[in-house]
């Protein structure tokens, strides 16, 4: 498993811009947490980089109609990926990382978004770092 993936690096900078984020390796592969709860996974499946999203059933069945999109294994229907290592589109993953984010985070958490979106994510990212925990 890569740890210098260009996308990696991607999904973990936005993911540990939000609010009480954290990244913690479980399973073998980096997952970022709001508070106790996993919003997203960075996971190779067969040697390919993916990226899995905890989304309601709805935005799941939706998503899996696109290319590149598929089920996550483990996903019951709660989540889905995308493959990494293909021509993806970055303003559509980080909408649904920060949608993903929002299913999973206390209100509190969510509150202290405020208006937040995917851009204005990246524009605020810089002088805050975040702690990584390795399991």
């Amino acid at each position: 498993m890569p740890t210098d993936d260009p996308a990696l690096r991607r999904v973990r900078a936005f993911c540990l811009a939000l609010p009480e984020a954290s990244e913690a390796g479980s399973w073998g592969h980096p997952n970022f947490r709001a508070g106790k709860k996993t919003f997203a996974a960075f996971e190779w499946i067969t040697g390919r980089p993916s990226v899995a999203f905890r989304l309601n059933g709805v935005d799941v069945d939706l998503l899996l109609r696109r290319r590149n999109f598929f089920e996550t294994p483990y996903g019951r229907r709660q989540w889905v990926s995308v493959w990494a290592d293909q021509r993806v589109s970055w303003p559509l993953i980080e909408r649904l990382l920060l949608r993903s984010y929002r299913v999973v985070a206390l209100k509190r958490m969510v509150a202290s978004l405020g208006n937040a979106s995917p851009h204005k994510m990246r524009t605020a990212r810089g002088a805050k770092g975040r702690s990584v925990k390795k399991k």
